[in-house]
């Protein structure tokens, strides 16, 4: 039978509002277990040689599972199998999920016995810049080998993540990635109190890798089974609705292929800079990411399925969804980007700062997350816009979008790039000019073979390539959205709001920050940013924004 809406609650909440709540949720939780395991990876690896391997080497399942998993099918796959739900047509969905997971184990199997077969070679193309024969090189070969076969599982995963959001079930896909993170922390910290060396213990890491993604697998596929009438593996190609997923399937992982370019565009050029950028952008990535999720991704994820069942003539009703969710988007970002711009550091350090994680190395990544968050809004915000393009079964326009992106981000990051790496941090945390103009390039062999964090801030001009770019493309997707449904506003017409909201949230941070110097890092930066988010919530609820009324209907002192 087709999902049911539920009823509304005596509180007013919205379907949108509780059904991104569900998916937010979920990803809170396996963001946490997430951020529990880059502090441990922060403390155990800081930003050495062993930090830089398993970043680079988690490179190539990163980029199959999402050039076969969860964006791709949930554009691509979603919307065909909900409006069979939606229909009624129980057993035809049942048949169409069952020809789906059974063509991507297929295609996930032959991908990763190249990635195992050609481990050497994909290493010197994903970190050319990693000399070859240097410990860096190798240990990333060797956990190349161990991390690919991990990608099957996390693609099924994403499968079982489609057949869920499709019923509507949001909560538990979204929440599995933390089976995978408890796998990586249970082998990162037994390798760690063990005594061992820096590559052994990410040797260990990719381990948990491999173990987490077949836990991240079973954990949701019980109930998947439960739901699915008629679910039954194949690979055939005759199956309803498999040509409908195939044709949106291609131009899709096309457009996911130019983004996945681009990051291992990032990848490529990092590499070539001094020791320390790979993993600094990589830890920052993580910070970057963590909004982008909770409330980018949580607001797309819950209105694909009803933007794919909703009559696509029915523009107004299309343009309503759409700026409530971007609306929704813009209260948690706004102040999510000013404290990454004006307060990055605290951020950093309260994660990260410890063990092998220094504060200098605390500085250098809030710089680059502060960079991160000038495209923060952006990046959000283009996944709600997609999701309507692929709703309307344009699969195409977002691909070309996309690689519009890419070439901005690049372009913009390498000429960013270079000049930033001549700056240097201090011991004392200063910033220093470390070279002249003359010697602006990539970085000399002894630099890139170093094993240890040479502090350069290069890795900044790839964040700031990749905020023009984000900003590039949702201009372009606005018009896009604008010629098929009609004109939305960025942040649902309460950007202003939401901006003037995110300056207290500056200045109490900023007030309170010498207060707490003092401090251990982990200390001092919740107090801190605690304070400045409480400041936001309380700039915002005199302006009238729905999302601040709803949180304080939530806390405890809000129900007196």
């Amino acid at each position: 039978m087709p999902p049911e809406d539920p009823a509304p609650d005596d509180d007013g909440t919205s379907s949108l509002q509780r059904q991104s709540n569900l998916v937010a949720s979920g990803i809170l939780l396996s963001r946490l277990a997430g951020l529990a395991r880059e502090k441990l990876t922060s403390y155990f690896l800081g930003a050495n040689v062993g930090a830089e391997a398993f970043r680079a080497a988690l490179r190539i399942p990163n980029l199959l599972q999402n050039l076969l998993g969860e964006g791709v099918l949930s554009a691509s796959f979603i919307p065909v199998h909900s409006r069979m739900l939606a229909e009624g047509r129980d057993e035809d969905a049942g048949r169409l999920a069952g020809a789906i997971a059974g063509l991507l184990t297929v295609l996930a199997g032959i991908l990763v016995l190249v990635g195992v077969l050609f481990a050497a070679p994909l290493t010197r193309v994903i970190a050319p810049g990693f000399p070859p024969g240097s410990e860096r090189f190798e240990l990333t070969v060797t956990l190349v080998r161990i991390l690919t076969p991990g990608v099957g599982f996390l693609v099924l995963s994403a499968w079982c993540l489609g057949v869920l959001n499709s019923h509507r079930s949001f909560f538990l896909s979204y929440v599995a990635p933390v089976a995978w993170n408890a796998a990586i922390i249970a082998a990162l910290v037994t390798a760690g109190l063990s005594g061992l060396g820096e590559a052994s213990i990410a040797v260990a890491m990719g381990w948990g890798v491999l173990a987490g993604g077949l836990l991240q697998f079973l954990v949701q596929l019980p109930k998947v089974i439960r739901l699915s009438s008629g679910l039954k593996l194949s690979v055939s190609m005759a199956v309803p609705g498999v040509a409908a997923v195939r044709r949106a399937f291609v131009p899709i992982v096309a457009g996911r292929g130019v983004v996945q370019i681009s990051a291992y565009l990032d990848l490529v050029v990092a590499s070539l800079l001094a020791t320390g950028a790979v993993a600094a952008l990589g830890y920052a990535q993580v910070l970057y990411l963590l909004p982008v999720s909770l409330f980018g991704m949580s607001v797309a994820a819950a209105e694909l399925p009803e933007l794919s069942s909703a009559d696509q003539e029915d523009r107004a009703g299309i343009v309503t969804r759409l700026e409530e969710g971007l609306g929704r988007v813009a209260f948690f970002v706004t102040p999510s980007a000013f404290a990454f711009v004006f307060l990055g550091d605290l951020v950093v350090g309260t994660l990260y700062e410890g063990g092998l994680f220094t504060r200098v190395d605390t500085i250098q990544v809030g710089v680059i997350l502060g960079a991160y968050g000038l495209g923060l809004l952006a990046s959000t915000a283009t996944r709600l816009l997609q999701s309507a393009l692929y709703a309307a079964g344009e699969a195409r326009r977002p691909a070309i979008l996309a690689a519009v992106r890419v070439a901005v981000s690049t372009v913009a990051g390498v000429l960013l790039m270079l000049p930033l790496d001549q700056l240097r941090i201090t011991d004392a945390g200063l910033l220093e000019w470390a070279g002249s103009w003359a010697e602006i390039g990539i970085a000399d062999e002894a630099e890139r073979g170093a094993t240890e964090n040479q502090l350069r801030l290069g890795a900044a001009g790839l964040a700031l390539g990749a905020a023009i770019g984000a900003w590039v493309e949702l201009v372009l997707l606005r018009r896009s959205v604008a010629a098929r449904a009609g004109r939305v506003r960025l942040g649902g017409g309460r950007l202003g709001k939401t901006v003037l909201a995110s300056v207290p949230l500056v200045l109490v941070g900023t007030a309170i920050r010498p207060l707490v110097s003092d401090l251990p890092a982990w200390i001092g930066g919740p107090i801190a940013l605690g304070a400045a988010g409480a400041a936001y919530l309380l700039a915002a609820l005199p302006l009238g924004l729905p999302e601040a009324r709803e949180l304080r209907a939530r806390l405890p002192i809000g129900r007196r």
